[in-house]
Parts: C-alpha cells; structure tokens; sequence
C-alpha cells in the first residue's frame, strides 16, 4: 500500500458501531483509499483491522456500504500497482462527496 495512514489518523476515526444511528448521508467519512477506478469511503474502525464505509469499486450502481479489511486493502496489488491512501483527504460528510 502507498502512503498508509498515521497511527494519529486511525485512532481519531470511531469505532465499529459508534455511527450506526447516523444516516448514510450524514456520517463523516474520515479516510480514503483508492486504486484506478475503485475507492473506499472510511467512516469507522475497529482498532485493528475491520473498517466500516463504502466501496465503489468503478460502477456506481453497484457500490455499497459494508465492512472492510484494512490488511486486505494493503495486499491488493493489480499489475505492480498498490492501493493508495489520500494524503489530502480531510473529514466530511459523506452526503458531500457526491
């Protein structure tokens, strides 16, 4: 994986479960994680190695939130080329991101 978040930005994003009376739209989405036309929208973590957010992996249609594996995302390598963490991604709702 290039550029994988600092311990700091990890533990600043809520626990699994801690949003789940948030809507969809309204929960913030702390990190982002990309690969060609795939990304992942980050709004939970459960310390270790589960995210909670939302995967589009290039069709928008079929896209949908769900959990995440954090060491799964650092081995995916397509052709020599490694998921990347967004270095100037900063904390926003995810209703903002459309």
């Amino acid at each position: 994986m290039w550029n994988t978040p600092t311990a700091e930005k990890l533990v600043k994003i809520p626990r699994l479960y801690d949003t789940e009376n948030v809507p969809l739209e309204e929960k913030i989405i702390h990190l982002h994680f990309f690969i060609g036309a795939c990304d992942w929208y980050i709004a939970e973590f459960d310390g270790e190695d589960t995210f909670f957010g939302y995967a589009n992996l290039g069709d928008p249609e079929m896209a949908e939130w769900g959990n995440i594996s954090f060491s799964e995302l650092k081995s995916l390598n397509v052709n020599g080329i490694e998921v990347d963490f967004d270095l100037y991604w900063e904390p926003k709702r995810f209703g903002d991101n459309k």
